[in-house]
């Protein structure tokens, strides 16, 4: 690995932070799975590239689902063309019991180094008529995709009927190596990137991409 991490014809993202929670008014008990979307170019180096929270109640307090739940991993790549997308996916029990999504939602991780919040906006799959909405019900089933990725890749979900359904909230911290070397422009120095001098890991604000 060390001898991949120093070939200048790469550069890595590192990927920390938290799914910190989410909002679902009208569901309770819930847990949320993640994983990654990227390029060809892209290839995972440390950490995990997916995982489940635990299930989490509301407090009697607020109305959220706290789950702050962790996240670390590093990316290689040689082009920021198809730069990693976090997909998450809600589920929690319905009326008979049974586990069913309670919602899909999918976010680029962050270009800028530094520390962000992302508010992703959920959706679930709808039936495309009433007497497969009624029999999902009465089964425990509703529509679900077999692969939660399509999120994030766009293909086919324009013929997928869906509707809106709660919010997840992640918080990131991202650092860049050897941007420079590759040829990309990472701006002028902030001052967040003072706590990280000493190493060649950045933090400075990227232009590379709008």
């Amino acid at each position: 690995m060390m001898e991949t991490t120093s070939n200048s014809s790469v550069f890595l993202l590192t990927v920390n932070g938290q799914i910190e929670g989410a909002n679902f008014p009208d569901y309770d008990n819930l847990y949320c799975k993640y994983c990654y979307v990227y390029g060809h170019d892209w290839a995972p180096t440390t950490g995990l590239e997916e995982g489940i929270t635990q299930i989490t109640s509301k407090s009697t307090q607020s109305h959220r689902l706290i789950w702050n739940f962790p996240l670390e991993t590093t990316f290689k790549s040689t082009n920021p063309s198809g730069w990693p997308q976090l997909v998450v996916s809600v589920y929690g029990p319905d009326v008979f019991g049974n586990d069913v999504v309670r919602g899909y939602g999918a976010t680029h991780i962050p270009f800028t180094p530094g520390q962000h919040t992302r508010t992703i906006p959920m959706f679930v799959p709808e039936p495309t008529w009433r007497l497969q909405k009624f029999t999902g019900w009465l089964l425990g089933r509703r529509p679900e995709y077999t692969d939660p990725k399509v999120v994030a890749q766009g293909e086919g979900r324009e013929v997928t009927r869906v509707r809106s359904q709660g919010f997840v909230t992640v918080s990131f911290h991202i650092m860049t190596k050897d941007m420079k070397k590759m040829g990309y422009d990472t701006g002028p120095s902030s001052p967040s990137s003072v706590q990280f001098g000493t190493s060649s890991w950045s933090t400075e604000a990227n232009s590379y991409v709008k």
